[in-house]
């Protein structure tokens, strides 16, 4: 067996290819070490971290993973209407998500729902969590996605208060061509980006996950409820009842900028309590009062004017992802190579796993 990262076919002792249910693991988004044994439609193949040498995308129609293959390891994360666990693939050892959304509504509804995330699994962007397969099952949606093991940025920002700028502009320059992958060449609306929905890892990838699974909760009245806690990053032409557009994800970037640069959301409630109870003064300070803005004697001028671009009220006057992509504050410190997987492993440690 020869190292360096090539792929090999094993000779094992497995069920025949068609028995093998996990199928899909080979996507260059993914998070596998250098080694890993996935088994796949072809057998069981050692996969290669270089992803000009991976063997093409498997199609998600004719390999599939299912519930029955995988084991609970823990809980890993609430909110959303459910719970994500930490699995773990019975035959490989490769771990993954499993989000878990209870739908109070009728069985019909759910396997409607069930499929209409589907669309997670045509997503092939490095700045997108993977999603390998969405269904429905005992009552529940079920979602199996790429695990990320550095937890989420509101995870991180609990560890480190607040994030430097060179730091924010490597990260903010990730989730940036994930917004352009949505807007531009999906056309989606991720409709609830918030430092839970910005995932890392011990590669220093930041990648943005729940867009759709947002989408669908939103047009679900049995689950409207579980948007309580996010309204605070809504656009103000969303939050009032308006129409809105890519711009409005734009303006939750801009927030969870802001937060994590800070330490503390933008908008302090009045009562300066735990956060902010009632929606009507929320929506009245979004609405009607100035947006936030970055202390220009805290930061650089880079930073305030990206975090202006991002919460312009108006949101024909925002930027877009593509714009943003080249304004001076992503671009000012890529000169000093910055190490995120560095920085996420000594400044966030230990890692959200076993």
């Amino acid at each position: 067996m020869k190292k360096g990262g090539l792929n090999l076919n094993l000779k094992l002792s497995l069920p025949p290819p068609d028995e093998i249910s996990v199928r899909n693991f080979l996507t260059q988004s993914g998070t596998f070490m250098d080694g890993d044994l996935l088994v796949n439609s072809r057998g069981v193949r050692i996969v290669s971290q270089d992803a000009s040498e991976m063997p093409p995308l498997i199609n998600p129609s004719d390999d599939q993973l299912s519930l029955a293959d995988l084991d609970s390891v823990k809980v890993i994360g609430k909110g959303n209407g459910g719970i994500v666990q930490l699995v773990q693939h019975k035959w490989t050892g490769q771990f993954f998500a499993l989000k878990v959304i209870q739908m109070n509504i009728e069985e019909s509804a759910r396997r409607q729902i069930a499929q209409e995330l589907k669309i997670n699994q045509l997503s092939q962007c490095p700045y997108v969590v993977v999603c390998y397969q969405s269904f429905y099952e005992n009552g529940a949606i079920s979602i199996i996605l790429e695990y990320m093991d550095g937890g989420s940025l509101l995870d991180f920002l609990k560890k480190v208060k607040t994030i430097p700028e060179p730091y924010l502009a490597a990260m903010c320059k990730q989730v940036l061509q994930g917004l352009i992958y949505l807007h531009h060449e999906r056309h989606i609306i991720h409709r609830d980006l918030k430092p839970s929905n910005l995932l890392i890892n011990h590669r220093g990838e930041v990648k943005i996950t729940d867009f759709g699974v947002s989408a669908v909760l939103t047009n679900t009245s049995g689950q409207a409820n579980t948007f309580v806690g996010t309204y605070n990053y809504m656009a103000p032409e969303r939050i009032c009842g308006g129409q809105y557009g890519y711009k409005s994800d734009i303006w939750c970037l801009g927030l969870l900028l802001l937060e994590s640069a800070t330490g503390h959301f933008p908008y302090v409630p009045p009562d300066q309590g735990e956060g902010w109870v009632n929606f009507y003064e929320l929506m009245e300070a979004i609405v009607d009062k100035p947006p936030p803005a970055a202390p220009t004697d805290e930061f650089s001028p880079e930073f305030c004017s990206f975090i202006s671009a991002c919460l312009q009220k108006d949101p024909n006057a925002r930027l877009s992802a593509r714009d943003l992509l080249t304004h001076p504050f992503i671009t000012i410190y890529e000169d000093l190579n910055v190490d995120l997987a560095s920085y996420f492993m000594e400044a966030g440690s230990p890692l959200a796993t076993l």
